[in-house]
């Protein structure tokens, strides 16, 4: 499995939606599929699962707004 598909898996299960998989360019906060609770729990997971630090300081709204801006600032701060 590449990196990306490792993200959106993550992100789906995070979300528990298959959506984030489906449409990567996907405005996962204006649609409602991850709120600020789910956030956070998506940086842990980001953590545990990628082995990537990220804190909830690096974490900006609109770099993060769907999963492909995701991706990219992860292969950033890998």
């Amino acid at each position: 499995m590449n990196f990306e598909e490792q993200v959106l898996d993550l992100l789906a299960e995070v979300a528990e939606n298959d959506i984030v998989k489906e449409n990567p360019d996907i405005e996962i906060f204006e649609e409602g599929i991850i709120d600020s609770f789910a956030t956070v729990g998506l940086l842990i997971e980001i953590q545990n699962s990628l082995g990537i630090d990220v804190t909830i300081t690096d974490f900006d709204r609109d770099e993060w707004a769907t999963p492909n801006k995701i991706i990219k600032v992860l292969k950033e701060l890998q």
